[in-house]
């Protein structure tokens, strides 16, 4: 969905939470559950640097996902939790939608 070159640059300058409600997005696209597990490995792919290791940067650390998600949910954009699947509402569907496209414009946040 976006180029190698620009997923760097994407998650440099796009906020943690928008990385994540763009990878559930993603996730639920394509018709698949979205566990905890699967989030892990879909943020870890698409955005390496800021949901890896800092000492180890080829391991993923699901850590850096447990605050902001909780933030999502407080704020009311997903619902869910690590123990079952996470689900986007339609307040937090249509925010990851806006995120998509200024993914394809190139705009970052």
């Amino acid at each position: 969905m976006i180029k190698r070159s620009n997923k760097k640059l994407i998650s440099d300058k796009t906020p943690v939470n928008d990385l994540i409600l763009f990878s559930i997005y993603s996730i639920i696209s394509n018709n698949e559950i979205c566990t905890f597990d699967r989030l892990i490995k879909e943020c870890f792919t698409m955005f390496p640097t800021p949901f890896g290791f800092a000492r180890y940067p080829i391991w993923p650390d699901s850590r850096k996902l447990d605050r902001p998600l909780r933030g999502l949910r407080n704020e009311k954009l997903i619902k869910g939790d690590p123990r079952t699947e996470f689900f986007l509402t339609k307040e937090g569907k249509e925010k990851a939608e806006i995120i998509v496209k200024t993914f394809k414009q190139g705009k970052l946040l």
